[in-house]
């Protein structure tokens, strides 16, 4: 029987590692637009987040959105949205990512207590949906089916 990985691999994922944090989240490094941070994989959370502290920080552009947000410890949080992000995990990307920022101080408090590192946001299931994900708990590694390629024609003049 092939293994996860060649599976994977034949069908065009890519590997990214995660980290095992003392709280038992796991950590990933990403980019967005450009700019490093980790972030907590969350399956749970719908949308991927990023704390409404950073959005200069991850040059990001965002208004106010009327939707709420909710997380364990926290709820009727204000949000903002910023649309059109790059997302760079691994050696996986997109240049369509939405996020949603607020305020992720209550997130960081309990990761602090429990003397983990603070997080710049969260990566969502939007983000592991778009990306076909696969995560393999045991070895700690996180695939993301690998981006189709658009084709450019070029023009005669």
């Amino acid at each position: 029987m092939a293994s996860l990985k060649k599976v994977l691999k034949k069908k065009k994922y890519l590997k990214i590692k995660l980290k095992k944090i003392i709280t038992n989240h796991l950590e990933v490094k990403a980019e967005i637009n450009g700019i490093k941070g980790r972030f907590i994989l969350d399956t749970g959370a719908s949308n991927s987040c990023v704390g409404l502290d950073l959005k200069d920080h991850f040059n990001l552009i965002s208004e106010e959105s009327e939707i709420k947000a909710a997380g364990a410890g926290a709820t009727d949080m204000e949000t903002h949205k910023s649309q059109n992000n790059s997302l760079k995990i691994g050696k996986w990307k997109t240049m369509n990512c939405d996020l949603v920022l607020f305020d992720l101080s209550h997130v960081n408090a309990a990761l602090t207590q429990q003397n983990a590192k603070e997080v710049q946001g969260i990566i969502g299931a939007d983000v592991l949906q778009s990306g076909k994900a696969f995560i393999d708990y045991s070895k700690k590694y996180l695939y993301l089916k690998k981006p189709k390629k658009k084709k450019v024609i070029k023009l005669p003049f």
